[in-house]
């Protein structure tokens, strides 16, 4: 086979130099308005003369007896990656004639949306948007322009959240974030719902993004009950914080479900009502009686914990005895499996990405523009997120504990 020429060695040499000769300068060569600007511009001018020629059916001048011909041109600027470029579209005068390259209406060539919405999800505002699309491109793109742009995701948002998803998640991790939301004339806190559910092969996936004024058990069931219409059937484990009917709506949904409570989050909850110098002690009192081998060995570590804690701070180990039967689950399990269990950090680490997007932005006009950016966001993070390296120890405990449930 023929070794095929690199592309900079495909170019003529002449060409390339002759280039050179005519960009004096790496700008007046590569900058916005530059030769190769200028260069991309006769070329869609060259193809949209093409794409007519094409449609008509004879060469310009060509002497014809067809019915339909050449009608002028229209002045119109595009946005492409390498800044504004300045055409003449071609017209027929029939008004048949619809450009392939550039659309009717359309004033952007491919790459330039990946742009701006890769922007939008890194959390830049429109106004910072503009910033940057001026000091690349050296030309002014309207608020309109971006936010029509970044409008253009919404309906693949709503896709996203009617897909079916698959029948059995062995780990399905649940947690909120709060968004400040413009409503009226207040800015009110809103609790942003998320499912994150843990693949047969281990890979993580957004389930779905709900908007709700607070946080509660009650919203947590339609969410439940809105991926069992979408699709899932079963969850071995159901990972979340404490929120008061948090269990049972699980087990409306899911009865099957082993429902296990956050460890994290029972310590940040003790925590509170700890003081400042003895936080330190708790904390290490409390990893005993959740890093226990056994249930009956946490249970012993409950009660040292009472005798040490109990009567300074009695709320502690009233809270922890409260949940126990949500809290000890994960007790069962070996290490590999624990350390999935046992926390919501999966979860955490999602909203912590969220969050990052999510700080420059102040306040948002509305739910949709909470979704929007949620959503790219999300969409740019999945790209990294992978198997845990032991799970197909995991998977090798849950066929066993699990055997009747898994799908064939």
């Amino acid at each position: 086979m023929k070794k095929q020429k690199p592309k900079s060695e495909a170019v003529p040499t002449e060409l390339l130099e002759k280039l050179m000769e005519l960009g004096e300068t790496p700008e007046g060569l590569l900058g916005p308005g530059g030769l190769l600007t200028q260069l991309k511009g006769a070329l869609l001018q060259r193809i949209l003369e093409g794409e007519l020629t094409s449609h008509l059916g004879y060469e310009k001048h060509q002497v014809t007896d067809a019915e339909n011909s050449r009608n002028g041109h229209t002045p119109k600027t595009v946005q492409t990656e390498s800044g504004p470029v300045t055409i003449e579209v071609p017209r027929d005068r029939d008004g048949t004639f619809e450009p392939k390259l550039i659309p009717k209406h359309r004033r952007r060539l491919e790459g330039f949306d990946d742009k701006v919405l890769a922007l939008y999800a890194r959390g830049l505002s429109v106004r910072d948007i503009q910033a940057h699309l001026k000091e690349l491109y050296a030309t002014e793109v309207s608020a309109e322009l971006i936010s029509k742009v970044t409008d253009s995701v919404l309906e693949e948002m709503r896709a996203w959240q009617a897909r079916p998803i698959d029948s059995v998640y062995p780990i399905l991790y649940l947690d909120a974030l709060f968004i400040s939301v413009r409503d009226g004339a207040q800015v009110r806190k809103k609790a942003i719902y998320l499912a994150l559910g843990v693949t047969l092969e281990g890979t993580r996936e957004v389930l779905g993004l709900w908007a709700e004024e607070t946080e509660g058990a009650r919203f947590w069931l339609g969410v439940l009950t809105e991926l069992r219409n979408r699709g899932l059937e079963d969850v071995f484990f159901v990972c979340c914080d404490g929120l008061t009917g948090f269990p049972q709506a699980i087990e409306t949904a899911f009865p099957k479900a082993i429902v296990q409570t956050c460890i994290v989050h029972m310590i940040r909850a003790s925590l509170r009502y700890v003081g400042h110098d003895d936080k330190r002690a708790v904390v290490a009192d409390l990893k005993v009686i959740y890093g226990a081998d056994t249930e009956a060995a946490a249970q012993a570590a409950l009660e040292a914990f009472t005798e040490t804690w109990g009567e300074k701070y009695p709320n502690i180990p009233k809270m922890w005895r409260a949940r126990w039967a949500e809290i000890v689950p994960f007790m069962a399990y070996p290490k590999d499996v624990r350390k999935m269990l046992y926390t919501t950090n999966a979860i955490e680490s999602v909203n912590a990405q969220l969050r990052k997007v999510l700080r420059a932005k102040g306040h948002f006009p509305n739910d949709d523009a909470v979704f929007k950016l949620l959503f790219l966001a999300l969409r740019n993070a999945q790209v990294r997120w992978k198997a845990p390296v032991n799970w197909s120890r995991v998977m090798s405990h849950f066929a066993v504990i699990f055997e009747d449930r898994l799908p064939v």
